[in-house]
């Protein structure tokens, strides 16, 4: 066959032809179909997003000490795609970061994009960092800018302030229960590399700046947190408990002006304490009160008109049979006749199991509730138990007799406060509060906490009698004169609890002894409570709440009068604190 000119020059237009179709139908494949393949792809190579964390707000104490800030710091990252020199660039991260070359050798073998080689790297040392590598001209290491929580009191309020992790969410504490305030909200920006993995500052990206945390600021007060804290540590050396707790707080707004436990923590080396030292014991710790649940029973007594102040009560001389079992007073020969202040102030058993049997289970128990003990108290942390009351149809035949003197049930250190808050505060129970504000960057208020009243538990009448007569528990003839204030009238009560064995009954000369009181009687400044859980004396008749928790209130109250530049009254201007008297009460 032969082929012509004509023919020839056909077929080459046709090649040509179908040529450029392919060309073209697969340029239209590329640009048309495959575009956004290709555009990811691209921009997984060039473009990123980085996240501009959002600064976590402050913590701060009434008068704005700083409680928790952050640090700024870096994280320092290896990007292995970018890495070109991995002998000359893995030398100096180990000799600047001061980490194993093997170590440092091993995570940029991965040539993963991000790798995090180290972080919380002083602010400072990252400059020099960036430097050095400028310098020798090696890529696929950058220092992204953040911050370090620090917590400048160590281990002061650290079950008050509680932890934020390494990526700063809040763990325990107001860092826990502000978190979402705290937090804030991170920004981002989008970036374009070139091939030599630098930024294209003129095709920066969309930027959404971030939005910092607030700053909380709380009802704490640094100098009287420093007060009990220091007293509590002397107590510790002294006694030797396995658990301690001092809480004070304003009474007429419930705001805790200081909380303290031990054992305690430092927050700067959370890591290394130990389970038991990280307990809030003031609202997760459950004990039988004692005989300073005896105020609960008075004022009820008194709210409903059962009985007067100077209403007599016979006390049996020291033995009451009820419901087959005796109950006893434990004074040398017992009491007699008492009127209802002389109970509180000798602190009888059997005179207020007595008047709880007035009452009947039913009307004791709506005022044990009225009281807030098996609810939560609502302050703001986290972890909180309500304790434990159970209904009187879950009573035995003698629990009217028992629960009276604060055994049968299970309070927290903070839940007996605010009883005692109820008396000083005219019969009002309050929520209490660690919360005070919560302001932005530029001090505007966001968020200020208001007093919130829970229920009027008894009248004001039956508040302040209650009160007049827990002023003879501090005075010669009290079970609490070692809690005296010179210059101060103090309304107050003690308590001295057998532990409670953990497969029934108490354990032998083991006891929870507390003071709970507030000065001046009449206008209360502040509330306190005293809590050691098993001290130990020389003494074994010393172990009692008068003789051990009331003299710690007393040294706290006094600093605390002092520092408040509280004015003593005139009238006991001169009265000297009590010295230690011959016991005559078990429940001191």
């Amino acid at each position: 066959m032969k082929w012509n000119g004509r023919t020839r020059c056909a077929l080459v237009c046709v090649f040509f032809a179908l040529l450029f179709s392919v060309f073209s139908w697969r340029l239209i494949y590329l640009q048309m179909v495959m575009h956004g393949y290709y555009s990811e792809l691209a921009a997984e190579k060039n473009v990123g997003r980085n996240i501009i964390p959002a600064e976590r707000g402050a913590i701060y104490d009434t008068h704005n000490e700083v409680l928790a800030q952050n640090v700024p710091v870096a994280t320092v990252v290896a990007d292995g795609t970018l890495i070109t020199r991995a002998d000359a660039l893995v030398p100096l991260l180990a000799a600047k970061l001061k980490l194993p070359p093997n170590e440092i050798a091993e995570k940029i073998s991965s040539r993963r994009p991000y790798i995090v080689l180290k972080r919380e790297f002083p602010e400072a040392d990252a400059r020099a960092l960036e430097q050095s590598l400028k310098a020798e001209k090696l890529r696929g290491i950058r220092c992204e800018r953040g911050t370090v929580r620090v917590y400048p009191n160590g281990p002061m309020l650290c079950h008050v302030i509680g932890f934020s992790d390494f990526q700063q969410h809040g763990i325990q504490g107001v860092e826990a229960s502000m978190d979402q305030y705290l937090r804030g909200e991170d920004g981002y920006r989008y970036i374009e590399h070139d091939a030599q993995g630098r930024e294209i500052v003129l095709y920066r990206g969309l930027e959404h700046a971030p939005r910092n945390g607030y700053q909380v600021h709380l009802t704490i007060d640094l100098n009287l947190q420093t007060i009990v804290e220091n007293e509590l540590d002397a107590a510790m050396r002294e006694y030797t408990p396995e658990k301690a707790t001092i809480i004070l707080m304003r009474p007429e707004t419930g705001e805790i002006l200081a909380l303290a436990n031990r054992p305690n923590f430092d927050l700067n080396l959370r890591a290394t304490a130990k389970p038991e030292q990280m307990k809030n014991r003031a609202i997760i710790d459950m004990m039988e009160p004692g005989s300073t649940f005896k105020i609960v029973t008075a004022a009820a007594a008194l709210n409903e008109k059962r009985v007067r102040l100077d209403s007599m009560i016979f006390c049996e001389n020291g033995v009451w049979n009820f419901g087959g079992r005796p109950l006893h007073d434990h004074g040398h020969k017992g009491y007699g006749e008492l009127s209802v202040q002389d109970i509180l102030v000798h602190s009888s058993n059997i005179g207020a199991a007595k008047m709880a049997v007035m009452l009947g289970e039913q009307k004791f128990y709506e005022y044990i509730r009225r009281f807030g003990f098996g609810d939560r108290t609502g302050i703001e942390l986290p972890g909180e138990i309500g304790g434990m009351v159970h209904s009187p149809k879950n009573w035995s035949k003698i629990s009217i007799t028992r629960i009276p003197m604060g055994q049968e049930v299970g309070v927290t250190p903070l839940q007996m406060l605010m009883a005692m808050a109820t008396v000083a505060n005219g019969g009002k129970l309050l929520q209490p509060r660690i919360v005070k504000s919560i302001t932005d960057d530029n001090g505007k208020a966001i968020s200020v906490l208001q007093p919130t009243v829970v229920r009027q538990v008894v009248s004001p009448e039956t508040a302040a009698q209650i009160a007049l007569a827990l002023r003879g528990v501090v005075s010669q003839r009290g079970t609490a004169a070692e809690a005296a204030v010179p210059g101060f009238t103090i309304s107050g009560k003690t308590g001295t609890a057998q532990k409670a064995a953990p497969g029934g009954g108490y354990e032998k000369d083991k006891y929870v002894v507390s003071f709970s009181g507030f000065l001046p009687s009449g206008h209360p400044a502040f509330v306190g409570l005293v809590v050691l859980d098993d001290a130990h004396t020389k003494d074994p008749a010393l172990n009692y709440g008068g003789t051990i928790a009331g003299p710690i209130f007393s040294r706290v109250a006094e600093k605390a009068a002092r520092y408040l530049d509280l004015e003593p009254h005139e009238e006991v201007g001169t009265q000297v604190a009590a010295g230690r008297v011959a016991l005559t009460n078990a429940d001191r």
